[in-house]
């Protein structure tokens, strides 16, 4: 299960997926990047965007940071200017790694409760499932991004963990 060590890891993984992605996406026009292409939350941009919402609706449990604004139907529109929502992205990475760096052994043991605003009601988890969900999601949907950008004939790079260019090894 989720400890720190597994908190780091991932969270280095998720700024270079990010990087990787923005990278990528940055090759394509703004029209391109809001074309609904038919994938959950259609574009890559509303995708883009749900990520860093979700980002920041766990960090705000986790670490009592701000929570985002709106419930999950807004979560698509973060992403609405490209050049504030790469460098909110880049903040949020920074954050999710200083998160992992800061956070004690300990906090994963136990529980964490909060209000699900999609279901309407207080939730209570462990928080080690909590810490695999923030991590999960993210790759779930960067691998959206990832499909969709591939059928755009944009070829993003590595994404496998053991590819991982060692610099973020080191963050």
């Amino acid at each position: 299960m989720p400890n720190q060590q597994y908190a780091l890891a991932m969270a280095r993984y998720n700024l270079w997926q990010n990087e990787n992605l923005l990278a990528a996406t940055d090759s394509i026009s703004a029209e391109e990047r809001a074309r609904d292409r038919g994938a959950f939350f259609g574009s890559i941009q509303k995708t883009f965007s749900h990520i860093l919402w979700a980002d920041m609706a766990w960090l705000s449990r986790f670490a009592g940071t701000t929570p985002p604004s709106g419930g999950i139907p807004d979560s698509t529109t973060l992403a609405d200017d490209w050049d504030d929502f790469r460098k909110e992205r880049q903040r949020m990475d920074e954050r999710l790694l200083q998160w992992a760096h800061e956070t004690s052994p300990e906090w994963f043991e136990g529980d964490l409760t909060w209000f699900s605003g999609a279901i309407g009601r207080d939730i209570t988890k462990p928080k080690k499932m909590l810490v695999l969900q923030i991590f999960n999601h993210q790759t779930h949907h960067r691998g959206q991004i990832h499909a969709m950008l591939t059928a755009a004939g944009i070829k993003p790079g590595d994404t496998d963990i053991p590819f991982m260019p060692e610099h973020y090894l080191n963050l």
